[in-house]
């Protein structure tokens, strides 16, 4: 996309440089930035609506009812993307990150701006692009306050039914990955205790400082929905969800290291798809690779933060050592 285009090769516009922020370089405290897929990894949906989810179980599982499920998610959906995300207005005009035109919005009151007859285009021009950062923030915003400030109480109350639903077909899978989300973002370190050379064991229990980053290959506006509805939106901010859709994965990747990057800094990405897993290997980062089926080695429930911590420990605790091994 030339917009698109426009915003990397533009230095002013880098979501890197707007969203920078300080960590701590301390020995004793260590950051682990977890950058997380959404579909299949964090949530089911397409796995239901393709009934691939349910033929795993080898006909345990109804796959109609899967499909149904899946169905009912993609209408509220694209319900709450038209309804209060501009998504009819802005579908073609995605961005990486809600940040990626902030600095055209000149902070305007828009209590009273009229969104139906400002006639954006597309934000080839600085007038366009106002336009759609003014979107954007109020798009923030509206996360930021929750779903049930957003929404009526009987759709609330059916997409608690449904999320409810949803749970119970997956055997817990949503709430899983939402609890595993909690534990990740409490600041407890996940390096396991680590043996050395002369064979003691030693505890590895210094503070850590948690971050949860979504890199979807979704578009971004119905991405964020989805944090809303899955009940995400209290654990990832929406300056952590990145779209990767025209920008790729690889490129998201480099942002946040950028953007993070540190020597306390650890990072470990989790998904299911062949693209992170790539992304992964460029940035010499861990993976721990989803699987939904039902003897997947990684999947909801299942997946403890020990065995996170192993895979993190793989990576960067040898560079302790590089010299020894060397």
């Amino acid at each position: 996309m030339q917009e698109t285009d426009a915003l990397l090769d533009d230095d002013s516009t880098d979501p890197v440089k707007r969203a920078k922020i300080t960590t701590q370089d301390s020995s004793n405290e260590k950051m682990n930035v977890y950058i997380w897929d959404m579909d299949e990894t964090l949530i089911l949906l397409k796995s239901l609506l393709h009934g691939t989810y349910a033929e795993g179980f080898n006909g345990s599982k109804d796959v109609q009812k899967g499909i149904d499920i899946g169905k009912m998610w993609e209408k509220h959906i694209l319900q709450i993307c038209d309804d209060h995300f501009f998504y009819e207005q802005i579908e073609n005009y995605n961005k990486p990150l809600l940040d990626s035109l902030k600095e055209y919005d000149d902070g305007k009151d828009l209590s009273d701006y009229d969104f139906s007859k400002d006639g954006i285009s597309s934000p080839h021009d600085d007038l366009n692009k106002k336009k759609l950062a003014y979107r954007h923030r109020i798009i923030g915003h509206k996360y930021e306050q929750g779903l049930r400030n957003v929404i009526d109480q009987d759709t609330m109350k059916q997409l608690d039914n449904l999320y409810e639903l949803t749970d119970s077909y997956t055997d817990r899978w949503l709430s899983s990955a939402r609890a595993f989300l909690e534990q990740s973002s409490e600041g407890k370190n996940l390096t396991p205790h680590l043996a050395t050379p002369n064979g003691v064991t030693e505890s590895s229990d210094s503070k850590s400082n948690n971050v949860n980053i979504l890199v979807t290959a979704g578009s971004l506006i119905p991405s964020l929905v989805k944090c809303f509805l899955f009940r995400l939106d209290d654990l990832i901010m929406h300056q952590n969800v990145y779209s990767s859709s025209d920008v790729g994965k690889s490129k998201c990747f480099s942002w946040i290291k950028d953007r993070f990057d540190a020597p306390n800094v650890q990072f470990c990405v989790i998904g299911d798809g062949l693209e992170e897993c790539e992304a992964a290997q460029i940035m010499k980062w861990p993976l721990v690779q989803i699987d939904h089926r039902p003897n997947g080695s990684h999947r909801f429930p299942g997946l403890t933060l020990k065995t996170v911590g192993f895979y993190i420990s793989v990576i960067y605790e040898p560079s302790n050592s590089e010299s020894d091994e060397k």
